[in-house]
């Protein structure tokens, strides 16, 4: 089997980039309308989507909200973390690797 060199690793991962999954972590205090709207603006879910998607979190504890290379998943989390806090709600969102 040939050897990868590094230029050749450089653009393996340039065409086939890591991706992280969004996760949305259940709690006791934050609104499901809530959930469901940054569902809807953030992650641009149709309403259905979106309701489908907090009831697995409130069910099951967390959800995927979203497979997304690096970059916009940190996106992803950061502008949900934002719209929560300036809401006043603790809604917690994570990032984690597929695979």
């Amino acid at each position: 089997m040939p050897k990868i060199n590094e230029d050749t690793q450089s653009v393996i991962d340039t065409i086939n980039p890591r991706m992280y999954k969004v996760i949305m972590h259940n709690d006791d205090y934050t609104p499901m309308d809530f959930v469901v709207e940054v569902l809807q603006k953030i992650f641009h879910k149709s309403a259905q989507e979106a309701e489908d998607i907090m009831w697995r979190v409130h069910k099951k504890g967390k959800a995927v909200c979203g497979i997304y290379v690096k970059d916009i998943a940190q996106t992803k989390v950061f502008q949900t973390r934002q719209l929560a806090k300036a809401n006043g709600h603790p809604l917690l969102v994570t990032i984690e690797e597929e695979g």
